[in-house]
């Protein structure tokens, strides 16, 4: 039992969390505001602003970096899997959210070809969504931590 108490206090666990669960509620607040009406969906969707990745990813590095020290190798390691996170919203899953747009519009207009339901085309980020990201992430691991 002792264990799952040490996972609920582990800050390099629920500080992270925390990042994320905040970005994906201003990502729910902003759709809000923006379409006055509740989107629950907005809780677990891909892509927008901030991006919950950055922020998770950067919160634990952060987390760690303060923990152990930013000499550290544990803080390294967090740090470059923050990297590969960023840049792979920013390359691989915009460029993937891209095609999907491409070939909905291929497939909308294409008279033999037919998809259950469209492909999801926000799927990556813009770099200041990745940077906006981090920055939730660094923020709320330097106020908690």
């Amino acid at each position: 039992m002792t264990f799952i108490v040490e996972i609920f206090t582990n800050k390099a666990v629920i500080l992270p969390i925390f990042a994320w669960f905040l970005a994906q509620f201003i990502k729910f607040i902003a759709y809000f505001i923006q379409h006055r009406k509740v989107d629950f969906r907005k809780f677990v969707a891909s892509g927008g602003m901030p991006s919950s990745h950055s922020a998770i990813s950067v919160c634990l590095a952060t987390v760690l970096g303060i923990q152990y020290g930013f000499d550290s190798g544990i803080f390294a390691i967090a740090m470059v899997l923050a990297f590969i996170v960023m840049a792979d919203a920013t390359g691989v899953r915009r460029a993937a959210g891209k095609q999907a747009e491409v070939l909905n519009k291929l497939v909308y207009h294409s008279k033999e070809i037919k998809l259950e339901k469209e492909l999801k085309v926000l799927l990556g980020h813009t770099p200041v969504q990745v940077i906006a990201g981090a920055a939730l992430g660094i923020l709320v691991g330097i106020l908690f931590a």
